[in-house]
Order: C-alpha cells, then structure tokens, then sequence
C-alpha cells in the first residue's frame, strides 16, 4: 500500500467521496468534450470523471477504518440520486472548466449532509460554502466557457458512492456504499 507522510511522520491519504461515472458515461463526455475543441487548460482524464460528495483532503491513514464504519451508520436517501448536469461552467478562482447541475436533487443534498453530520465527530469538517455538483472536465482552464454544438445533457444516475484516494493523478475507490434505487 502506497502512503504518503506528513511531515510529523504519520502516514496520511488525500480522500474524497464521489458518485462514480459509468464507463458508456465516461466515453459519451469525453467525446462530448472533444466537440468543444478546447484551447485552454489541462482535459481530465476520462478515467477520472465524478462529481465529488465530500472533499476530505489529507487524513491520517489510521482515521480510514473510523471514517468508513461512520458512513456505515449513514441514514442513505430513499431514492438513488438522479443529478442532471446541464450548464458548462467556467469557475475562475479555481480555473476549471465544469459541467454542473442547474438543480440539485434533495437525496443528493440529503447524502452529502448525512455525510458531513457522520464525520464531524471525527474532526472531519466540510468546507464552508455551499454545495454544487459538478464535473470537472479540465483543469487550469482560463477564459469564458467554450462554444458547444449541442448542450450539455448528461443524466448521471447513482446507484452507489465511493470513497477515493488521489494518488498520482488517479483516484483509487477504497470502499463504497450502495444507494437506493
């Protein structure tokens, strides 16, 4: 297993939690991308589609197993989240070029703030600002959102969500919990 150290010596992971794109998914957005001809930025790569729950940064290796089992104990939605993400996006400060979603469904909500009460405990704590599903489809991106030759339309349906590691550039699952359907 690889891990990386902190300079105290204590072995930490760069975790998120996410809805996974199926591959016919990965490759419908990808190809989608393509049309756009994009001049600017860094594409990511298809591999590494999903619209992020919960961003958990470093965590000490050891905190792994207490974060799993309080997700364990999560109250999930009654229904699987259906995520439209219709609007292309360009989010400046964080120079990324975004598919996002018009409307946020509320099991979707529903999941990400069952996750945050779950790991508060921990010391885990989300980030102060509101929550917008997205995709990132490049990084390092500047400039106004790019002419497409058909909207975007994508339906994600999640039938489970993962907790990640980035590692490298790639996103390890670590474990993942099924939704409703």
């Amino acid at each position: 297993m690889v891990q990386d150290i902190r300079p105290s010596g204590s072995p930490f992971k760069r975790l998120f939690f996410a809805l996974p794109v199926s591959d016919a998914q990965r490759s419908a957005l990808a190809q989608w991308r393509r049309g756009l001809s994009l001049r600017s930025g860094k594409p990511v790569p298809a591999a590494n589609f999903h619209v992020t729950l919960l961003f958990l940064g470093d965590v000490d290796t050891a905190q792994v197993p207490a974060i799993c089992a309080a997700v364990d104990q999560l109250a999930l939605p009654g229904t699987a989240p259906r995520l439209l993400l219709d609007r292309l996006q360009v989010w400046q400060r964080a120079g990324a070029l975004v598919l996002e979603a018009q409307q946020t469904p509320p099991a979707l909500l529903q999941l990400v703030y069952g996750l945050q009460q779950a790991l508060l405990p921990l010391g885990v704590e989300a980030a102060n600002r509101e929550y917008r599903p997205h995709l990132t489809l490049s990084r390092d991106y500047r400039g106004q959102p790019p002419e497409a030759s058909s909207a975007p339309d994508f339906y994600l349906t999640a039938r489970h969500f993962t907790l990640y590691e980035s590692r490298k550039g790639a996103y390890w699952p670590l474990a993942q919990w099924p939704l409703a359907d």
